[in-house]
């Protein structure tokens, strides 16, 4: 069971709302993105679970997102006003198919920690996921998290995020 819960996280953290935003998907809002730039994101995403025991991202897939009003609606939808949602109460839908080419994805270490290296002045949002198997559990749980982070393109150390769902 394991195995499939990575992909299912994967497609929910960039395509998962309640309903379609109401802004239209803008790519030249989201250009910079692909741009080259000399800022690092190094992020640490775990998440505290109900028993309070931390659980690492270890191997999921982390994304990097352009904050745009396209990309903003669809947090506010998935996530409210929080920062986590359950994987049970996470809706399933598509996102715009051109929302998807304006981000970037690398893998946690078994620890949770991970780097986007030449990352372009912006905002951005990092987005993971978390699962996990409750003690006497035949079922997976996990949580999407996200975090919000800004680069100037004046940094010349690493801006540090950290991934919790806090």
């Amino acid at each position: 069971m394991r195995p499939f819960i990575p992909a299912v996280f994967v497609a929910l953290a960039l395509c998962g709302c309640r309903s379609a935003p109401t802004a239209a998907f803008d790519p030249q809002a989201a250009e910079f993105i692909n741009k080259q730039g000399v800022g690092t994101i190094e992020g640490h995403a775990f998440y505290r679970g109900e028993t309070g025991k931390v659980v690492y991202a270890a191997g999921e897939h982390v994304f990097l997102l352009p904050v745009t009003t396209y990309s903003e609606q669809r947090f506010t939808q998935v996530y409210g006003k929080g920062k986590y949602i359950q994987s049970k109460f996470m809706p399933w839908d598509d996102p715009d198919p051109q929302y998807k080419k304006y981000s970037r994805s690398t893998k946690a270490e078994s620890n949770g920690r991970f780097t986007f290296e030449r990352v372009a002045p912006g905002d951005y949002f990092v987005a993971t996921s978390v699962s996990w198997q409750p003690e006497n559990s035949l079922f997976v749980s996990g949580a999407a998290i996200y975090e919000r982070v800004s680069l100037s393109g004046k940094e010349t150390d690493p801006v540090k995020v950290i991934v919790s769902g806090k």
